[in-house]
């Protein structure tokens, strides 16, 4: 379905066809068809495999990328796919990724799969891909170990930390294939971003289900006017957290790149006490906070918020106090001075290694920071 809505976006099939005849495998040819679904246009792309019934290791897998005639962008990202795959699988089946066979991901489908849409967004040469949270499906399906759950186990492995849920079709609706592709190259889980929208692509799967289209839509564009890519708050509400872990959550957060963090006390439904978890990010580090949201607190879904932010100009600079050095910002607007704020952790460093109290130390400190850069 994602080569489908590549080659339904404008990428030319031939892109994807000369990716994946570098592979050096038995022959496998691609087509497309012209379909509709619930009266939605669409491409399907069909993959014309031989007959085979090798069963590839991540190490098969491996050396046949590594000497594959391929762009090194593309083959770097074919293989974090599908080591991405071994290593679910691996966890999956309680053994070693370097053992696992791939059965259905090792076929020569999922090969063309894989390295087709690694290519194909390749030449889009994308800034960022955002993505609405995975609908995965229910039920239960059959596999090369018989019958599974639906999600598939490996589908929950390599989706962790992804928004997702299980949408209204009672069936598979996100291979481990698939899952393995979003989960490698998505930047961003969140609805639709502002954008000027330049065209759209739609790729179908081999399935007619009544619930609804069952299609993959890519939407390619630029950013808005006036609305570039920025920052975002994501917030969750959270009531069953031990509040002794939240110190660590902030730390996280402010480790994976978020501007600033912070919580605010609730009171959520039946008078539940609960805080409000809050984020703000800017747009490159998104991805990275949603990751440590989910990592680190029992939160299963995120709001988020794009947000504008002003700025001031900020410099830091340092005054000597009491035989030590504690750093000070000192912010700007239009050139003036008008705010000077002492580095609190400083202050309780020097304060600890002179055995002085930490008022008296940050009384120093904002005395000789007032002198040294007055406010105007």
């Amino acid at each position: 379905m994602l080569l489908g809505a590549l080659v339904d976006a404008g990428v030319p099939l031939d892109v994807l066809t000369r990716a994946v005849g570098a592979l050096g495998v038995e022959p496998v040819m691609l087509t497309t068809e012209q379909v509709t679904r619930h009266g939605l246009g669409a491409t399907r792309v069909h993959v014309h495999a031989p007959p085979s019934t090798t069963h590839r290791t991540w190490s098969d897998v491996r050396e046949i990328l590594a000497d594959a005639a391929l762009p090194d962008d593309v083959r770097e990202r074919a293989l974090a796919v599908f080591q991405r795959l071994a290593v679910a699988e691996g966890r999956v089946h309680r053994t070693d990724p370097e053992d696992v066979h791939f059965h259905e991901v090792g076929a020569l489908d999922a090969l063309a799969d894989v390295v087709g849409v690694v290519a194909g967004f390749a030449h889009l040469g994308l800034d960022r891909l955002a993505a609405s949270p995975v609908a995965l499906g229910s039920g239960s399906a059959r596999g090369a170990h018989g019958v599974v759950p639906v999600p598939g186990p490996a589908v929950l492995e390599l989706l962790k930390a992804v928004p997702v849920h299980a949408g209204p079709v009672p069936a598979e609706t996100c291979t481990p294939t698939g899952a393995a592709l979003l989960a490698e190259l998505v930047d961003v889980w969140t609805a639709l971003p502002p954008m000027r929208v330049d065209r759209t692509g739609y790729g179908a799967g081999g399935r007619d289900p009544e619930e609804q289209p069952n299609v993959v839509r890519l939407v390619l564009g630029e950013p808005g006017d006036g609305v570039p890519p920025g920052p975002v708050v994501l917030e969750t509400n959270v009531d069953d957290l031990d509040p002794r872990l939240w110190p660590a959550v902030l730390d996280a957060l402010f480790a994976a790149g978020a501007s600033d963090a912070w919580l605010t006390p609730i009171v959520m439904k039946k008078g539940r006490p609960a805080h409000t978890l809050s984020a703000l990010c800017p747009a490159d580090a998104v991805a990275a906070v949603q990751r440590a949201v989910f990592a680190h607190t029992s939160s299963i879904g995120l709001r988020v918020v794009p947000v504008g932010k002003l700025a001031l100009d900020r410099a830091i600079a340092r005054v000597e106090v009491l035989g030590g050095s504690v750093a000070v910002k000192l912010a700007r607007v239009d050139g003036r001075l008008v705010n000077v704020s002492i580095e609190y952790e400083d202050v309780a460093a020097l304060a600890k290694s002179r055995q002085l109290p930490v008022k008296e130390v940050l009384r120093a400190a904002t005395a000789a920071a007032a002198a040294a850069y007055p406010v105007t």
